[in-house]
């Protein structure tokens, strides 16, 4: 052999040692911005054709250890298996059964693959440390179970950075919207502080926003009243109360961006689709077309003409009803809801740990009290001990039992309901149809517009019958809480000094303050 040809046989084994360390290269444009981020999650996609696929199965080889890579059922990952094997060059090393991929090929020896199918699936992942959490088509996920296996994004190599990488496109149902709200600084066009694509934002958990959006990425520790403190001593505080923020980044994508695509004449494809899909798909509209479920109690665009006509009076009409929604524990709330005539003031929310028992919850809920305003409250499970307390101490307090028979009918008088939970979910649906005209005003909240949204209703024979807290908890991973606070504060029961100068006992014959508002 000369000594060319063994100049050459010694370049294709180096060029082949190199295809086996980094087999993969990002193409220039979004997809090299993604790749080459530093923040700790990184949104990914918006429209079709993109190379949200190649990202994740690209990044999981070359850059990473030990990485999960999830769907909403795992049976979806056989893409990103498909995709990873073709950058491999085989699928040695793989378990279809198991969902495990150990292989040769890049930095990363162990690649898992799992599916959200249902509620507490996420819990299988619990502990399990991957340096890599890859959350596909994450808009067709469950919040919390998306949360919770953020969680987990832990390692212990310090050569290996940890990132969460989440892609998708707009979500087209409305269980889909929660990702709107977590990049909302990218794609809310109302958000006040827009930031750019890749542009770097952190946030960080205080009180009850997991979502709280701080200046940058010092570590800081929380005052007494509440306020940052930067300068301070690590060794005056414990570890765990030193807050370090985690930084998010959205990098949108397009066809238009992915040469591959280009040249196969993808994109005529998606010019063919209908509208909606054809915004959400060619340009990555995050506004288009988002569809509510035919079912769905509350219709999205009725909230929003509340929302839209909110605005804080000068001085506010006395306070008509509280309502009130006790945390049953783990990630729950207590939620209280205020309302002064059809207008609501924004939700007061205090985690289940701060809340743990009835005296607290009581007495949250009469600091909230104004104008001798009744209370309406779920006694159902854990809201009997605040019930107790509050009645105990002179308050004006109905206890609702959402279980218990219904009590009137729709507004057409023709249809019955299945029970008073589904009678208060469908006497706020009307309070909100904008063809009765209630002048109804809601807050500007995300998480009461996805609650009031939530749930969906089935006619059985002649009653309607809404969805059960425990299927939405199924269906979308979370109860709506913040929704049914208020749902019980347009409860109309009059203040306990109007029933004493009518006459008690007219009152209890010809009252009932689960009516229809007027």
């Amino acid at each position: 052999m000369s000594a060319t040809s063994s100049d050459l046989a010694r370049a294709l084994v180096l060029a082949r040692e190199l295809r086996r360390r980094r087999p993969w290269r990002p193409l220039p444009g979004p997809q090299t911005m993604a790749y080459e981020s530093q923040a700790d999650i990184i949104g990914f996609g918006g429209a079709a054709g993109g190379g949200k696929t190649d990202l994740v199965a690209g990044i999981t080889l070359c850059e990473h250890k030990r990485a999960l890579i999830t769907r909403r059922e795992k049976a979806q990952t056989e893409g990103i298996v498909q995709r990873l094997t073709e950058i491999a060059g085989t699928n040695d090393g793989y378990n279809s059964q198991k969902g495990v991929w150990r292989t040769t090929v890049g930095k990363c020896p162990l690649i898992e693959f799992g599916g959200l199918d249902n509620p507490g699936d996420e819990r299988r992942w619990q502990g399990r440390p991957h340096d890599l959490k890859a959350l596909d088509e994450v808009t067709e996920m469950r919040e919390d179970q998306a949360r919770f296996i953020m969680g987990w994004n832990r390692t212990s190599d310090p050569t290996v950075r940890t990132r969460v990488i989440m892609t998708f496109n707009p979500p087209t149902t409305a269980e889909g919207r929660w990702v709107i709200r977590f990049f909302a600084p990218w794609l809310d066009k109302t958000h006040p502080n827009p930031a750019k694509p890749g542009e770097l934002r952190w946030f960080t958990t205080i009180g009850s926003n997991q979502d709280y959006e701080v200046p940058d990425s010092r570590p800081f520790v929380l005052a007494a009243d509440g306020s940052f403190i930067y300068d301070f001593d690590p060794a005056d505080y414990k570890p765990e109360d030193i807050i370090v923020p985690k930084s998010r980044t959205f990098i949108p994508a397009r066809v238009t961006d992915n040469v591959y695509y280009m040249r196969s004449g993808y994109m005529s494809q998606l010019q063919a689709l209908p509208e909606p899909l054809r915004s959400q798909m060619l340009y990555g509209d995050f506004q288009a077309g988002i569809e509510d479920d035919a079912m769905q109690v509350i219709p999205t665009k009725w909230v929003e003409a509340a929302v839209a006509r909110w605005r804080r009076p000068d001085r506010l009409p006395a306070m008509d009803s509280v309502g009130v929604d006790v945390a049953r524990g783990g990630r729950d709330k207590t939620d209280i809801a205020r309302r002064h005539g059809m207008w609501f003031d924004t939700p007061l929310s205090y985690p289940g740990a701060d809340t743990p028992d009835g005296p607290t919850v009581a007495g949250l809920v009469i600091a909230a009290r104004r104008d001798q305003a009744p209370i309406h409250l779920d006694v159902i499970g854990v809201g009997s001990s605040p019930y107790d307390f509050l009645r105990d101490a002179g308050q004006q307090v109905i206890g609702v039992n959402v279980a218990e028979a219904a009590t009137g009918t729709d507004r057409s008088g023709r249809l019955r309901f299945a029970n008073l939970r589904s009678q208060l979910w469908w006497r706020m649906r009307e309070a909100l149809d904008p063809a009765n005209n209630t002048g109804i005003c809601l807050p500007s909240d995300e998480q009461l517009k996805a609650d009031l949204c939530a749930p969906t209703w089935k006619l059985k024979g002649a009653a309607i019958q809404v969805e059960s807290r425990e299927d939405i908890v199924k269906r979308i991973g979370r109860s709506p809480d913040r929704g049914t606070a208020y749902i019980l504060a347009l409860i109309d029961t009059p203040r306990r000094s109007d029933i004493e100068a009518m006459g008690a006992t007219q009152s209890r014959r010809s009252y009932d303050p689960f009516a229809r508002r007027r």
